[in-house]
């Protein structure tokens, strides 16, 4: 059996988890990532029979039956997981009822995945269906997506053209948009559901006053989801104060659609 430490997913969990603590995207212990990992890796490294833990899900995720994910845990602070990965993250599965979990690794001092874990699932389960090599999502809180939403209307459309003419590369990045939802109790099923009805048919998801979830088939397509979104809220709340003389225009973001062989969410742009 292989060294889990060495595990090239539990490595990228800790770069990435190190790199997010780094950016002030996860005060304290804010934020959560979640990364569903191949079966066959995770088996070269834990015996699958092993079993340390089973805990309830209260909710049905039988459509993630068997998938194995490696999942930060609640409570801890980013800036410990590279120190000490087997207390601040773990490795579980989900069991065939779909109504519980095994933990296999990791929460090693009792501890257990974070409590946004039903956000995370039924956010796999419907990226997974528009996407079958979909694998990551990622919670935090960067400072001026979570700003802008104070300031901003709270719709999809609004918000998602004010990002698109902050930045030229945005339309490219997120050409679907982003979903916004109003401010809701964080850690249940409400939000998770609201979540999940956005995330079907947006990569990115904004939670206001509170943070981003961001999707993807790898952990540098997430986190550069969300770059990108916060780069273009940091325009937007720089600029805010001052006289803006000229933006990205509708046709622009078109021209820049044409060029890129993307296609921009139905509706947005008034061309």
């Amino acid at each position: 059996m292989n060294n889990i430490f060495e595990a090239p997913f539990v490595k990228e969990m800790c770069d990435t988890t190190a790199n997010m603590y780094r950016l002030g995207w996860d005060e304290r212990n804010g934020g959560n990532v979640s990364y569903r990992l191949d079966a066959a890796m995770v088996e070269s490294y834990l015996d699958p029979t092993m079993v340390q833990r089973t805990l309830p899900l209260q909710f049905d995720a039988s459509y993630l039956a068997g998938q194995y994910f490696i999942v930060t845990a609640t409570g801890k602070y980013f800036k410990n997981v590279k120190d000490c990965p087997q207390n601040n993250m773990g490795i579980i599965r989900i069991c065939p009822d779909g109504r519980s979990y095994d933990i296999l690794w990791g929460f090693a001092d009792g501890s257990r995945p974070t409590s946004e874990l039903p956000t995370h699932l039924m956010s796999h389960i419907e990226r997974l269906k528009a996407d079958p090599k979909h694998r990551v999502v990622m919670h935090c809180h960067p400072l001026n997506i979570l700003s802008m939403t104070f300031v901003h209307e709270l719709d999809d459309k609004s918000f998602t053209k004010t990002l698109w003419q902050m930045c030229t590369e945005c339309i490219v990045v997120f050409p679907e948009g982003i979903g916004v939802l109003p401010w809701m109790v964080c850690g249940g099923n409400a939000i998770g559901e609201a979540t999940a009805e956005k995330i079907r048919d947006h990569r990115i998801v904004l939670w206001a006053a509170h943070g981003i979830f961001g999707t993807g088939e790898t952990m540098d397509e997430a986190f550069g989801l969300i770059e990108t979104v916060e780069k273009a809220a940091q325009v937007y709340m720089t600029i805010g104060q001052m006289p803006v003389k000229q933006s990205i225009t509708d046709a622009q973001l078109q021209k820049l659609c044409d060029a890129f062989g993307i296609v921009p969410r139905k509706g947005y742009l008034d061309v």
